[in-house]
């Protein structure tokens, strides 16, 4: 019954709605902070730099949405807005991430599983990030860089731009992967899962926390996947 009413949404168009709505808030709110002339001394300033590690993550979750074809009942709009969540999040390539999230799914907590490491979080995270990480991508991102500052203030590259892409990367590894996946486990998904507490979830990493569930239902977009948080 959960798999007919995710189905219907998707169908009904409210998945592409949710993408387009995180999309959008990220490019408004990125768009707006590079022609911020700040102050320092506001504390606001230090408050939309979360914000925008959350829209940021709101890209990747979206993008992660995609792969499990929870975004459009058509591939293709699948994979386009993908793309296009990774390639604003930091030029990932979509395909990619798609075939390594794929044998995450397939090969939890092995050596195959390319997610897990058995180390410590230092040593995890570093491996993430290599892991995913291209020199091509490193490349595009500083000529990008360089190439905006002819038109926008470093300063605010750096604060709305830059650093909160890493932020968020922090982010999804250490609620999306590490805490949900390191130690042992005793069940078939090899995953923990967050207390429930849905405010929280949500601002942690959009219900990703809720880990178990997700492996358990993959095909539950991040809006729904609240739903199939039991006790």
């Amino acid at each position: 019954m959960a798999d007919l009413t995710i189905k219907k949404y998707t169908a009904s168009g409210l998945g592409l709605m949710f993408a387009m709505l995180v999309i959008s808030c990220w490019v408004i709110s990125t768009v707006l902070l590079m022609r911020w002339h700040f102050n320092w001394s506001n504390p606001l300033v230090y408050l939309l730099i979360l914000v925008q590690m959350h829209l940021y993550t709101g890209l990747f979750i979206t993008a992660h949405d995609a792969m499990h074809g929870t975004v459009s009942s058509n591939p293709i709009v699948n994979r386009v807005v993908g793309q296009v969540c990774t390639l604003f999040y930091a030029a990932f390539w979509y395909p990619k991430l798609y075939t390594k999230h794929h044998l995450h799914h397939s090969h939890v907590h092995t050596e195959h599983d390319p997610d897990y490491h058995n180390g410590n979080f230092l040593s995890w995270f570093f491996r993430f990030f290599r892991n995913y990480l291209t020199i091509w991508q490193v490349v595009f991102m500083a000529v990008l860089f360089n190439v905006l500052k002819v038109w926008v203030p470093q300063q605010n590259l750096i604060l709305f731009w830059v650093l909160p892409s890493l932020l968020s990367t922090l982010q999804l590894f250490y609620f999306g992967t590490y805490l949900p996946h390191k130690g042992e486990h005793d069940n078939k998904h090899h995953s923990t899962t967050q207390s429930k507490n849905h405010v929280v979830a949500f601002f942690t990493c959009y219900f990703f926390g809720y880990h178990y569930e997700h492996h358990d239902a993959p095909g539950t977009p991040w809006w729904l996947l609240w739903k199939m948080k039991g006790v």
